[in-house]
């Protein structure tokens, strides 16, 4: 049975069936801390015992949380109300062989990103310069380092709760000398890494647009940027044409030739409203 699934029979047997409707089918396990959404027309109250109910379901859960708004901010992070078990939002995720100290109140994780960290480790070539412009926790550049053999991973985010998370989970994994934690806006720090970078690393749909100017300076004469974009349209089957022609026209206007060697949705996000990736390969005219 799926975590969704699950959290809605687990609400009919706590709750009622008309709350169980109510809720956002989707249970995030991170570490052991559990997360649940809040529809705006249900009190925190009422979703105690559903809180204390998945405790007992699931012993591996240590503490439940219940998301009450949107990601919002700088920083990209929701504000969670505690309503089960252990009262912390810090953990160890676990992924791909790593470890990861990180603090859901803090910083932005995600486990729907699982495919896309290991997808694109699997792409980097031996001794590359890779720059990952938004980097959190570090769960793409710790990943990248373990599973391929780059020269560096420059490895930027302004949050500086992130960067400290980011520095111990470099130490945790044992990456000190490939994964260089930065702390600064990537739109600034990048112009310190003109011309040197074989591959660019974008997971901020919000600022992916804006910044990919400094992605294309920061690049060799050739070499990828993998961006994460959202993408509103009526059909999903449009998501992808839509973002690599944005990309393709603002390339085209950077003077730079690129092409997305590959593109996928990566999750729907909203009604008609969807992430997806493309691969960007780039290069200068």
């Amino acid at each position: 049975m799926g975590r969704g699934k699950f959290l809605r029979k687990l609400a009919c047997e706590v709750l009622s069936e008309d709350l169980a409707r109510k809720l956002w089918g989707r249970l995030e396990i991170i570490g052991d801390i559990a997360i649940i959404r809040k529809p705006p027309e249900i009190d925190i109250e009422v979703l105690k015992p559903l809180g204390k109910a998945i405790l007992e379901r699931l012993p591996y859960v240590k503490s439940v949380w219940v998301a009450v708004t949107p990601i919002s901010g700088m920083y990209r992070v929701r504000d969670y109300v505690h309503i089960a078990g252990e009262p912390r939002s810090t953990t160890i995720y676990k992924e791909h062989g790593c470890l990861f100290k990180v603090d859901i109140r803090r910083v932005y994780v995600s486990p729907a990103l699982n495919y896309e960290h290991i997808r694109i480790a699997k792409l980097v070539r031996d001794d590359e310069f890779v720059i990952n412009m938004f980097a959190g926790a570090g769960l793409f550049s710790i990943i990248i380092a373990k599973h391929a053999r780059p020269e560096k991973v420059i490895s930027i985010d302004i949050n500086p709760y992130a960067y400290e998370l980011m520095v111990h989970n470099v130490k945790l994994n044992k990456v000190e000398g490939i994964v260089e934690p930065v702390l600064g806006d990537a739109g600034e720090v990048i112009v310190n890494y003109e011309g040197m970078a074989d591959r660019i690393l974008m997971p901020l749909p919000e600022l992916a647009f804006k910044y990919y100017p400094k992605a294309i300076l920061a690049l060799k004469d050739k070499g990828y940027i993998h961006v994460y974009e959202f993408v509103s349209t009526e059909k999903k089957s449009e998501a992808l044409t839509i973002a690599t022609k944005r990309y393709e026209e603002l390339s085209s206007s950077l003077n730079v030739k690129c092409r997305a060697e590959f593109a996928r949705v990566v999750r729907s996000v909203g009604p008609r409203y969807y992430q997806v990736v493309l691969d960007m390969f780039c290069i200068k005219k």
